[in-house]
């Protein structure tokens, strides 16, 4: 039996994974140690096996107690309680992480493990209540750290960094995030427990608009992720995040295949929760390609997996030509949005658009908000796009100069995060404003370096409508192509009602288009703007 358990622990070691489960399932479950026992359970839960692994636990559990050791019989149960909840079986998971302090009430002594089965109660807390989330988590890491508890630590770590994050303290947040996962590069924790790491942190740098260290720790997981032979859990979140990676950095034929494996792999994992990541990324990689049936289809099934599917939804139903439900949906998001970072996620596509529908002052409203949270960031990213927001909006409140300073610096931060997609769509904002002052010549030059980005990238579907962004600079009084459709009906007489029947839109849209095309021209009248068309010659005489 010695042999066999060396050969299984080398085996471990080396990452493979299935040949360590494989010569270990072999043996006779009554001749494994207890020590045996924990080691087939990690084998069996890496590479997919669930109802073996809980099995496993349970026996290291009860050999652990049987053995007099109350602290690896505890620590086996909170494994055996982390494996219930991450299959979403709660009742079983909870119960046992009660099971587990209850043997370390039997010795009466303290010890870290009871820090440890502390981690899911203050995981409960996490979203609805970070503040308390933090105080138990920096609890965790308290008695941790003073009994030296490496595993525990790093739980503690991971989890006050996270509270911060959603409490707006990204960067005190995300530095703990960096000692957790160099806890896990460092070997200090169990390899079950280094998988759990990389992908929360990587998630929380996500949230925290952190693109270079999504990048970095992206690019460290895959690297771990390969080197475990076998593995189910955590490589379909790799497969996301390598997909979100190579979509950032304008390499959309690896995101798409990286996407598909994704969404590949985790159907094949009944139940699992990251399916709707993995279908959230597919579908957003279809918008942008033009699919927009396809991407639709993918918004719905991620949905109906647990992944919220806004703001994609939303920008698609606007590339649709849906504009009433557009702005329905994203008005009701940013209400129900709590905390920066959901609302953060928001903001940008909730000022695109209201910028498309006409809604600047909402939109103005919404930029102010993104730059202020911005300021309070850590984040390039975030930075780059309260940036571009702000270009945009005053663009259309008629201040192309301003509008140049603000898409200067966003372009100059796209550039440092190498985001090929957001510089190009800067590019055309700038084109806009340059022929606005005048300078047809750089207008000319950036709108063709971006549609030719846009082509390199595949951007299917922006490349009709952002061909179109130059021509509001080129159209009288700087109307939007949408403005001048209105316009153009107000005109010939036509109400607020038949306007919106005609356009297929809402009269409070046309009430709103209305009110901006009297503010850019400067008149105050439907009498007064319909002269005013009849001269720049909108309309036939």
């Amino acid at each position: 039996m010695g042999e066999v358990s060396n050969r299984a622990q080398e085996l471990a070691d080396e990452g493979r994974w299935v040949e360590a489960r494989d010569l270990l399932e072999r043996l006779d479950p009554e001749q494994l140690a207890p020590a045996d026992h924990e080691l087939l359970a990690i084998a069996s839960d890496l590479t997919g096996r669930d109802d073996q692994a809980a099995q496993a636990w349970e026996q290291a559990h009860a050999g652990w107690h049987a053995a007099g050791d109350a602290r690896r019989s505890a620590r086996s149960a909170f494994w055996l309680g982390m494996a219930f909840v991450n299959r979403r079986q709660m009742a079983p998971g909870m119960g046992w992480f009660q099971r587990g302090q209850r043997v370390l009430e039997e010795v009466g002594a303290e010890a870290s493990e009871a820090a440890l089965l502390q981690v899911p109660v203050a995981l409960q807390h996490l979203r609805k209540d970070p503040q308390r989330a933090l105080e138990l988590f920096d609890g965790i890491l308290e008695v941790a750290t003073r009994l030296g508890d490496r595993e525990a630590v790093a739980f503690g770590r991971l989890g006050s960094g996270q509270a911060l994050i959603q409490l707006g303290d990204a960067p005190q947040g995300v530095a703990l995030l960096d000692e957790a996962m160099t806890a896990a590069m460092a070997g200090d924790v169990s390899p079950i427990a280094v998988g759990i790491i990389y992908c929360a942190v990587i998630l929380e740098c996500r949230r925290a608009f952190d693109l270079r260290r999504a990048r970095e720790w992206t690019r460290t997981l895959s690297a771990w992720c390969d080197r475990q032979q076998g593995l189910v859990p955590f490589r379909g979140q790799c497969l996301v995040h390598r997909s979100e990676v190579a979509q950032i950095e304008g390499d959309w034929a690896t995101a798409w295949d990286e996407a598909e494996a994704a969404c590949d792999h985790l159907a094949d994992i009944h139940g699992d929760p990251l399916l709707g990541l993995a279908l959230y990324q597919r579908a957003e990689l279809r918008r942008l390609r033009g699919e927009f049936e396809e991407a639709a289809e993918d918004y719905a099934q991620a949905s109906a997996a647990g992944r919220r599917a806004e703001p994609g939804l939303q920008l698609l139903l606007l590339a649709q030509g849906r504009q009433d439900e557009a702005v329905a949906m994203i008005s009701r998001c940013r209400a129900e949005a709590s905390g920066p970072v959901q609302r953060t996620r928001i903001l940008a596509a909730f000022v695109k658009i209201m910028l498309a529908t006409g809604d600047v002052r909402a939109a103005r409203d919404a930029s102010d908000e993104l730059g202020a949270l911005a300021e309070e960031a850590d984040s390039n990213q975030l930075r780059a796009t309260a940036r571009q927001c702000a270009g945009a909006v005053l663009l259309e409140e008629g201040d192309p100069n301003g509008a140049l300073n603000e898409l200067a610096a966003a372009g100059d931060l796209w550039r440092q995060l190498g985001a090929p997609y957001e510089i190009a769509h800067v590019r055309l904002l700038r084109a806009t404003a340059c022929e606005r002052v005048g300078d047809d010549v750089t207008a000319e030059l950036e709108r063709e370096a971006a549609l030719k980005s846009l082509e390199s990238l595949g951007a299917h579907a922006d490349l009709a409508a952002m061909r179109k962004v130059g021509e509001p600079a080129t159209s009288p009084g700087g109307l939007s192509s949408r403005e001048i459709e209105v316009i153009e009906l107000v005109a010939k007489g036509m109400t607020n009602k038949q306007i919106a029947a005609d356009l297929v839109i809402s009269e409070k849209t046309v009430a709103r288009h209305i009110s901006n095309i009297f503010t850019k021209i400067g008149v105050g009248s439907r009498s007064a703007a319909t002269a005013w068309a009849f001269k720049q010659g909108l309309v036939d005489t």
